[in-house]
């Protein structure tokens, strides 16, 4: 999977291509996806994203959706693309579990708002707190979506100190979800590498 920075229909795989890559590659995309998943508490989940998440996402929906026509392909690009850090940031998919259909129910109607009280805190540093759902609110008057899209946008101090090696933590100061924790190294070196200095 050839990363170049923008993912264009003509820089996607085709159907066949990708299938022989996903047979050699799928273990190694899951690692790489596993690496930029933190957990926040009990119940939530975020999937910190890349262009190489990205990228196997469009190609496993173009896959399973078996869509090879330009229009089709460009959609997915269009859903996605959006979803790749551009340097400045961290963009996440903010995952919020319950396994008992009652409990979620119960806590997406206590946890309204909790998306923007989601932050990121570079060691010494202010917290940066997310921006939530660009695309399209996911939440109502009676509760909060399961899933959200999330960006953390950081100050030119913050990139430096993050390159540098700094560390950072992911918190959540809602009142009923109060929750921190520090960002393990190796997730924070992949992360890193977002940042464009």
């Amino acid at each position: 999977m050839q990363l170049t920075g923008n993912i264009t229909a003509d820089n996607l795989m085709t159907l066949e291509a990708y299938s022989k890559f996903r047979k050699e590659n799928k273990a190694a995309v899951l690692a790489h996806r596993k690496l930029r998943s933190v957990h926040l508490g009990e119940n939530f989940v975020f999937q910190f994203e890349s262009e190489t998440t990205i990228r196997y996402q469009i190609q496993e929906m173009l896959r399973i959706e078996k869509v090879f026509e330009e229009e089709g392909i460009q959609q997915e690009i269009d859903a996605y693309a959006p979803l790749v850090p551009d340097g400045t940031n961290w963009k996440a998919t903010m995952l919020i579990e319950y396994i008992d259909v009652n409990e979620r129910k119960r806590e997406l109607a206590r946890l309204i708002g909790v998306e923007d009280r989601c932050y990121v805190e570079v060691e010494g540093l202010p917290r940066v707190y997310a921006i939530a759902d660009e695309d399209l609110d996911r939440e109502t008057e009676e509760k909060t979506s399961a899933v959200h899209f999330v960006r953390f946008e950081f100050t030119p101090a913050m990139i430096a100190a993050l390159r540098a090696g700094g560390s950072a933590k992911l918190g959540c100061d809602h009142s009923n979800y109060p929750a921190h924790t520090v960002i393990a190294p190796e997730t924070l070196a992949s992360l890193a590498g977002d940042l464009k200095a």
